[in-house]
């Protein structure tokens, strides 16, 4: 669990510096999110050509692949409409469901094994997703799109376990990433902007960290069970939090602090029960 500890730092570090990259593109440039999150499935399909294991071809066939990558295509086409408005830590604090969706489905569907600490401090983490939210307080409609980001994603994670036995990591992420650029590919050129250089330049740095960051996390769904990795997700916040601030000049209120102390503190206690 150590070494799965450390793949999940940096790979939670990275995918928010690749949202973060969207959220200028969207909010600053004026791109369509759905342009980013096809860019970040074609570039990064294309930066993974050259190392494409053999046996990739062969996912093209199953029909599980595909529901995969649609499903990662709904949740990262989600979450960049939710950064159009929404600070980077609020929206992946709400986000935060997908874990916590992913922890009950693989004890479902996947029989993995439970226990009632690692429960209890699964609903500690949803009770400080509510915090941040706030349902009773009108949340906003960037954070009920980053909520339909997680959901969603939440169910990728649980399929990205489910599916490990089938192809290396880098098979699954080079599969997922063309099927999902195929998918979006009409919509992609539709709100096609203008390439200046700004726009190629952040595109391709969300593309390479959103690659690098969901590659590393396949490493870890292989080497642990899902009920173990995905409260390591949490990570996420720490780095959200940061580029947050240095990026945007975005501080979160006292209330979003309490929310994100208790997911982050639910995520770390759960990860490290035996």
């Amino acid at each position: 669990m150590q070494r799965v500890i450390l793949i999940m730092f940096v790979a939670m570090s990275l995918i928010p510096a690749g949202d973060s990259a969207g959220k200028i593109l969207t909010s600053q440039l004026g791109v369509a999110p759905v342009f980013v999150a096809w860019s970040r499935f074609a570039i990064g399909a294309l930066l993974l050509v050259p190392f494409a294991p053999p046996q990739t071809r062969a996912l093209f066939g199953n029909w599980r692949i595909w529901v995969r990558a649609a499903i990662l295509c709904g949740s990262i086409t989600c979450i960049q409409t939710a950064l159009v408005t929404e600070d980077v830590a609020n929206v992946f604090a709400a986000f935060f469901i997908g874990p916590l969706l992913s922890y009950v489905l693989a004890a479902l569907f996947l029989r993995e094994a439970i226990s009632r600490q690692r429960s209890a401090l699964i609903v500690a983490g949803f009770l400080g997703v509510l915090v941040v939210v706030r349902p009773g307080l009108e949340p906003s409609a960037g954070l009920l799109w980053a909520l339909t980001a997680g959901t969603l994603y939440g169910v990728f994670l649980t399929m990205s376990r489910w599916l490990s036995h089938l192809a290396p990591p880098l098979a699954l992420t080079f599969s997922q990433l063309v099927i999902s650029g195929l998918l979006l590919l009409p919509l992609g050129l539709v709100y096609f902007p203008p390439l200046t250089g700004p726009v190629l330049g952040l595109s391709l740095a969300s593309a390479l960290c959103s690659m690098l960051g969901n590659l590393l996390m396949l490493y870890a769904y292989r080497m642990a069970p899902a009920t173990k990795v995905a409260p390591l997700v949490y990570l996420q916040l720490l780095s959200a939090v940061g580029l947050g601030w240095l990026v945007f000049g975005a501080w979160p209120d006292a209330l979003t602090w309490a929310g994100m102390a208790m997911i982050l503190g639910a995520g770390i206690a759960s990860a490290r029960l035996r």
